[in-house]
């Protein structure tokens, strides 16, 4: 047993926890990332080829972030010297008083889209089907996961972070800022916690979050009937269709094409997980399937299994309690923030500069 000393302890090694250690230590903090498992496990919410990266949203507010974060994903890329990101181009289509919304955002952040008609839309992107305007947007891009998290790791040792995997957290004390780790205590001026879908379960009590569902999601990679690059795409179904009111999709090489019900998974525990599709639910995927994507063999399927752990209206949480810095709730669309997540990160855990108010805990206590 022994006691480790360090400025800032990083409790969760995912995309976000990663991003904040290097911007950490890039700025002579000394710093030490915990993760529990090993690199590139499938256990949590940060792994695979693809996640999409979109301005497209109805909200201004994450249209502002998604406009301030793709440069930051190029810096990441030119610090690290491997390529992430792919710029694919993205559509938005279905629900036509969601997808105006959508395009009512783009054009005030200066990123307009292009309106195409459906017959339009078809013939781009023949393995899609379109019944109404389709919103384009050239910007919409695809980042690899897993390459962004050993990237954010690397950068972070190259700065003098140290990163220790097969490290379980046991406890955190906010009172007297020290983490347990399998007998040894780390003790800090800062924790910072970023364990997604076991943040309720480490904090406990000391901090008043919200409430976090955890949820396991089935996505599937089908192998596509027609090559080439495919844009990614949302189509908005409406709520009356809820859970299934989204779904998303992107081409992911050497895999497939990955199509998704946003936000429709069963509740599960992180620790407890069959990683196997719930039946109903991939039942009503492959219907899906056969009614709006001909371009997949739906046959021709691979399961894909990962966490979403969010709060109840899909905001983040980022903000300091108790001697602790949490960052929780990023799961169906928060991957794409990670750099400027970082760097929030590191600027509250250093100087005590706040995030925006959305994401603060005091914010969603009034």
């Amino acid at each position: 047993m022994s006691v480790i000393e360090a400025d800032v302890v990083v409790v969760g090694g995912g995309v976000m926890g990663s991003a904040a250690a290097w911007q950490l230590a890039a700025r002579g903090t000394d710093t030490v990332l915990l993760e529990r498992f090993e690199p590139g496990h499938v256990r949590g919410a940060s792994h695979g080829a693809s996640r999409m990266v979109r301005y497209a949203y109805a909200d201004p507010f994450y249209v502002d972030l998604a406009v301030r974060t793709l440069p930051l994903w190029r810096e990441v890329e030119a610090a690290a010297g491997v390529p992430l990101l792919t710029v694919t181009g993205g559509v938005d289509h279905g629900e036509a008083s969601r997808v105006r919304a959508i395009a009512a955002a783009l054009d005030a952040a200066g990123v307009p889209g292009q309106w195409l008609d459906p017959d339009d839309a078809a013939r781009r992107w023949p393995g899609l089907r379109f019944e109404t305007q389709a919103l384009y947007h050239l910007q919409g891009a695809r980042v690899d996961a897993d390459a962004a998290v050993s990237a954010l790791q690397q950068l972070a040792v190259a700065a003098g972070a140290r990163v220790r995997h097969h490290a379980k957290v046991t406890s955190i004390d906010g009172d007297r800022v020290s983490v347990e780790v399998d007998g040894d205590t780390y003790r800090a001026g800062r924790v910072v916690v970023t364990a997604g879908a076991w943040t309720q379960r480490l904090l406990g009590g000391q901090v008043r979050l919200p409430p976090l569902r955890v949820t396991q999601e089935q996505p599937l990679h089908f192998a596509p009937l027609i090559e080439g690059e495919w844009p990614s795409f949302i189509h908005h179904r409406g709520a009356d269709r809820a859970p299934f009111e989204f779904v998303y999709g992107m081409r992911t090489p050497g895999e497939g094409v990955k199509v998704g019900f946003h936000h429709a998974g069963p509740d599960c525990d992180p620790d407890a997980r069959d990683f196997a599709p719930e039946p109903s639910r991939l039942a009503t995927l492959l219907d899906y399937i056969r009614a709006w994507v001909p371009g997949v063999d739906v046959e021709a399927w691979t399961p894909i299994s990962c966490t979403y752990t969010s709060t109840d209206n899909e905001d983040f949480v980022i903000d300091a309690a108790d001697g602790l810095v949490v960052a929780a709730g990023f799961s169906g669309h928060g991957f794409k923030f990670a750099p400027l997540v970082g760097q929030l990160l590191a600027d509250l855990a250093l100087d005590g500069t706040d995030p925006p108010e959305r994401f603060r805990l005091g914010a969603r206590s009034r």
